[in-house]
């Protein structure tokens, strides 16, 4: 199954695999993980916030963490930022919660920020757009595929800015 995320990364010359899952499995980064035969941590969540501004951004994160806020806040630059509404998520990339890509459905300016925590993993899972399909990619092509900045956003004993 070629899906528009999958031809995102065939024409950015992009490497990574396919994995399908049962499309019965319960939602959850910690289920197609378990699945997979992967750690939680290394499923990617892929969220879309709002900010004040009324800009939205994406912001990845391993299924077993939640961004620090006022990490997040000083990445976005906004004081004022929430999680974007199902209804906003799906207006905003095409997909419903559950299975969003990071990649092929942004505007050129849209922002995207990675947390660096993924950057230590070899392999990491993204939804491919339609639940029960997994594509696996290390976390230096995802950044690429994505347009994604690299930031700290889950530790809170480490700055956000990256030295």
């Amino acid at each position: 199954m070629k899906l528009p995320a999958h031809v995102h990364l065939d024409e950015q010359v992009i490497d990574y695999e396919t994995r399908a899952f049962p499309d019965t499995t319960e939602k959850g980064a910690a289920n197609v993980a378990r699945v997979l035969g992967f750690r939680e941590h290394q499923m990617v969540k892929t969220l879309i916030f709002e900010s004040g501004t009324g800009e939205r951004v994406l912001v990845m994160v391993g299924g077993d963490r939640s961004a620090v806020s006022g990490h997040l806040k000083k990445a976005i630059g906004n004081r004022n930022i929430r999680m974007a509404r199902p209804e906003v998520v799906e207006e905003v990339t095409g997909y419903v919660i559950g299975s969003v890509p990071p990649f092929h459905w942004q505007p050129t300016d849209f922002r995207s920020f990675v947390d660096a925590a993924l950057m230590e993993e070899p392999l990491l899972g993204v939804g491919a757009g339609v639940w029960g399909q997994e594509i696996l990619i290390t976390p230096q092509n995802l950044v690429r595929a994505a347009r994604a900045i690299v930031v700290n956003l889950t530790d809170r004993d480490r700055p956000v800015a990256l030295e």
